[in-house]
């Protein structure tokens, strides 16, 4: 069978395209050779089983250690029974154990322990028999909650002091999460909130995400196998969605390649990459979905909603702030603050928040449209205002997140404005003090950037807001477009008054129209 892109599972290089496992995990083997336990997370789907199976392959052909990464997530069957959790998990390590270690190398029969004890016995019984040092990585450690997930990582803790002989030389624990967010309910929260039960950790590893060159050696890998080209633009294009999540990047390719351009003569372009890109959104593909998922989540919301909103949060505590960075979410930007982590995670997160907002969108008349199909913005304009005056109040009943409600009302109306023959682009970030939008309908586009006139803004938010959209012109190589000002100030006029557009004229010269709503 031909190689592929994969998007399931961990990678093997007879079956799949694939990078050299260890290269975003160097520290990796250093660690194994001081005789350290330490911690390996990441999100889901970025490559942290693949490179650990990989290295626990590598170190025992090698022939100094006996390394293995077996699973803790049968345990999971069992959130309250210790003992059963502990007998599926060492279960399951044998079975792991007969696949990946030869004969000589494969445990022992687990001794008799009282449960809370015996997956250290199972591990000091093991490394006893073993004739190497040995070296253990514990998939799926987050599976397990509350007094299993606590009693596990008291056992690995007893045992550390006896290596390498009586217990495992080397191990790390890998999941989702650091230690501290491990799920546990305790003291009115929902997570550990601290290392002490894994104090023994040296350090917390995460993989880091595919540069750009990666991107474009992983492509290079298909066009080597078959002959297909992506072009230089199209891989530029996928870094640009992705900025080098794993999944995203083979997901995109492999809809490519086995959908969008199944003719290997066939070289891949843009085109190719944003209609992968809109069908992985359509599907509402596991991955995708259960990020979004995250974001019912409190702690994750008082990030994402100031975020969305262009503001400024208040005090974060350090540990939401971290926890929303390891799950792949956001990230710190580059010109500071935090943001979401790529663009293709930037619109799931919109499309989740106006899942609401949609369904509750009535009727409206396409009149925005020439007879050619081209967008016509003063009547787009009229059929906003309109909407708004008609609608406004009602609707922002119906967002999720109620401090973004009015963008997230105007972001519903523009989706349905581009359904069928077009796309709406979204910006935002903390602390940007706006949101951009770009509504591209065929070959017109309206820039439209939104920003919120609040109770305490000592300043209309208008001369800004001008001075910022002479940037985001600019840069779309655009004159003109919308300048959107929803006024949520408790003085503000009602909404049939203060909903209105007149012309302005930004610093730089472009005559803009600002929507007063």
């Amino acid at each position: 069978m031909p190689r592929h892109f994969n998007t399931a599972g961990p990678c093997t290089p007879e079956d799949h395209y694939m990078l050299p496992p260890e290269r975003r995990l160097p520290d990796v083997r250093a660690l194994v050779e001081r005789q350290s336990y330490f911690v390996v997370h990441a999100p889901r789907q970025v490559g942290k089983t693949t490179s650990l199976l990989a290295l626990g392959k590598a170190l025992t052909a090698e022939g100094r250690f006996a390394a293995i990464m077996v699973s803790m997530e049968k345990g999971a069957a069992f959130p309250s029974d210790i003992g059963a959790a502990e007998d599926a998990i060492l279960e399951g390590w044998r079975s792991r154990a007969r696949r990946w270690l030869p004969t000589a190398l494969q445990p022992p029969p687990w001794p008799e322990a009282p449960p809370g004890s015996r997956i250290g016995a199972a591990l000091a019984a093991w490394a006893r028999a073993c004739p190497r040092p040995l070296v253990v990585f514990l998939d799926e450690i987050d599976a397990l909650r509350d007094e299993v997930l606590l009693s596990v990582l008291r056992q690995l803790r007893d045992g550390h002091p006896n290596r390498p002989t009586e217990f495992p030389a080397s191990l790390a624990v890998v999941g989702l999460r650091d230690v501290r967010d491990y799920k546990v309910a305790r003291d009115g929260s929902d997570h550990l909130g601290t290392a002490s039960p894994f104090n023994i950790k040296v350090r917390s590893l995460t993989l880091r995400e595919f540069t750009a060159d990666e991107v474009a050696e992983l492509y290079a890998q298909h066009t080597a196998d078959t002959g297909q080209r992506f072009d230089d633009a199209a891989v530029a294009r996928v870094f640009e969605l992705t900025r080098g999540q794993p999944w995203l990047v083979n997901a995109l390719a492999d809809v490519i390649t086995t959908e969008l351009a199944r003719d290997t003569a066939q070289t891949i372009t843009v085109d190719h990459v944003e209609r992968a890109k809109q069908t992985l959104f359509d599907r509402q593909e596991t991955h995708l979905d259960s990020l979004a998922d995250r974001l019912r989540e409190p702690r994750i919301r008082a990030i994402i909603e100031p975020m969305l909103a262009g503001g400024t949060p208040g005090v974060l505590p350090e540990d939401d702030v971290r926890f929303a960075i390891d799950l792949g979410l956001v990230r710190q930007s580059d010109a500071g603050g935090l943001e979401i982590a790529n663009p293709m995670y930037r619109e799931v997160v919109v499309r989740y928040l106006l899942v609401s907002p949609r369904a509750a969108l009535p009727r409206i008349e396409r009149t925005w449209l020439d007879a050619d199909g081209h967008l016509l913005p003063a009547r787009l304009l009229d059929a906003w205002l309109s909407f708004w005056r008609q609608h406004g109040e009602s609707m922002q009943g119906a967002a999720t997140y109620h401090e973004v409600a009015a963008q997230l009302v105007l972001m519903a109306f523009l989706h349905r404005v581009a359904n069928g023959g077009g796309t709406v682009d979204r910006e935002y970030a903390i602390g940007r003090g706006r949101m951009d939008l770009l509504l591209r309908h065929g070959d017109d586009r309206l820039a439209i950037e939104v920003k919120t006139w609040r109770d305490g803004d000592k300043k209309n938010p208008l001369a800004q807001g001008l001075a910022q959209f002479d940037a985001y012109l600019a840069g779309l190589g655009l004159d003109t477009g919308w300048l959107v000002v929803f006024d949520q100030r408790s003085t503000a006029a009602p909404i049939d008054v203060r909903t209105r557009s007149e012309r302005a004229e930004t610093p730089d010269g472009r005559s803009v129209t600002v929507v007063w709503c």
